[in-house]
């Protein structure tokens, strides 16, 4: 008997890319090309995001009108009242109220930019958790 007799037979190994991380064609057309495409849909999506960026904006700026709007009413008020109360207004209030406004409009403009980009991102492309190799 030949000796190729008693030896199993070879077994070959094929190598490719394993099944979970292969690229699927999306499901849908990602939102960045209707964009980039000009399409009536993609007009929408930045649309939506210029009407929210601007609602954040004329909140903002209403909040500030605000606070810098009674300031002449605290100015209108008798000498001897109005002069501590002056500086306390001016130093230690209107600044504060302006820098919450602005950090609270910077937060919402990223917010909104983080929703849109979470809109027009491919799911399989959003970065994640990558495994080692």
């Amino acid at each position: 008997m030949p000796e190729d007799q008693h030896q199993p037979p070879r077994r070959e190994i094929v190598t490719g890319v394993p099944r979970g991380t292969r690229r699927r064609p999306p499901a849908h057309t990602p939102a960045r090309s209707e964009i980039s495409e000009q399409t009536t849909l993609g007009a929408t999506y930045v649309r939506a995001l210029m009407r929210s960026q601007l609602r954040a904006g004329m909140r903002a700026l209403a909040g500030l009108a605000l606070a810098v709007g009674t300031l002449p009413l605290v100015l209108l008020l008798p000498r001897a009242a109005s002069g501590p109360l002056v500086w306390l207004a001016l130093g230690l209030l209107v600044y504060p109220v302006m820098w919450l406004i602005a950090r609270w409009y910077v937060l919402r403009a990223e917010r909104n930019e983080a929703d849109f980009t979470g809109l027009v991102t491919d799911p399989a492309e959003a970065p994640g958790p990558r495994r080692p190799a």
